[in-house]
């Protein structure tokens, strides 16, 4: 009996350790990985509002730089529509086409008439000031930076960005909703407009 119970002892023990190895593995992982990072000095002086100081600021450079209806768009909608001014496909000349830029995503290029997925365009602009590890742009940053790329000089942008096929990085189901959402936006901002033209006459 006693050697019965000491065996079953010695497989529950067994079975417990197998299962607890794996968490007692990540969390000495995870000390090690903060460890070094503390000494490498990139959480010295971590604040964690740092993040949400730097979105609100870039938000306000945004919307400084942007149009009204852009800025509007992309505070509703997350994302803003750039007109393409010039076609780089023989196939699209004289077609009107756009770009929808979203924050840390590619760009994608689609015809309004039709909502048409044309191409993504991977772009990144890292910021190689931060110093505390990340070098990830605050989202409206990342957004103005490809607005200010596309507005100054689209050639060379899409020319030099990596091109894939729609749905390669973004959901192609995602950008259809973001066209439709765009769309109706659009429709009842020009409501909005006309009531408040109409009432003002």
């Amino acid at each position: 009996m006693l050697v019965a119970l000491c065996a079953t002892a010695i497989v529950v023990i067994a079975l417990l350790w197998e299962v607890a190895m794996p968490y007692f593995e990540r969390r000495g992982e995870a000390r090690r990985a903060r460890k070094a990072a503390i000494e490498a000095g990139h959480i010295g002086n971590f604040d964690p509002g740092r993040e949400r100081r730097a979105e609100q600021r870039a938000r306000e450079l945004l919307r400084s730089c942007v149009n009204e209806e852009e800025w509007e768009m992309y505070r509703d909608l997350g994302l803003i529509r750039v007109w393409g001014g010039e076609s780089l496909d023989k196939e699209l000349r004289g077609v009107p086409y756009a770009y929808l830029i979203y924050p840390h995503k590619p760009i994608v290029a689609y015809l309004p008439q039709t909502g048409r997925l044309l191409n993504e365009y991977c772009v990144e602009f890292p910021d190689e000031s931060k110093p505390y590890g990340s070098s990830r742009l605050p989202d409206s940053d990342d957004v103005l930076a490809k607005w200010m790329a596309l507005k100054g000089d689209e050639r060379r942008l899409i020319n030099s960005a990596n091109m894939h096929l729609p749905g390669r990085q973004v959901d192609q189901k995602t950008i259809q909703r973001d066209i439709w959402r765009l769309g109706r936006w659009e429709r009842e901002r020009l409501e909005r407009t006309r009531r408040t033209s109409s009432g003002a006459a």
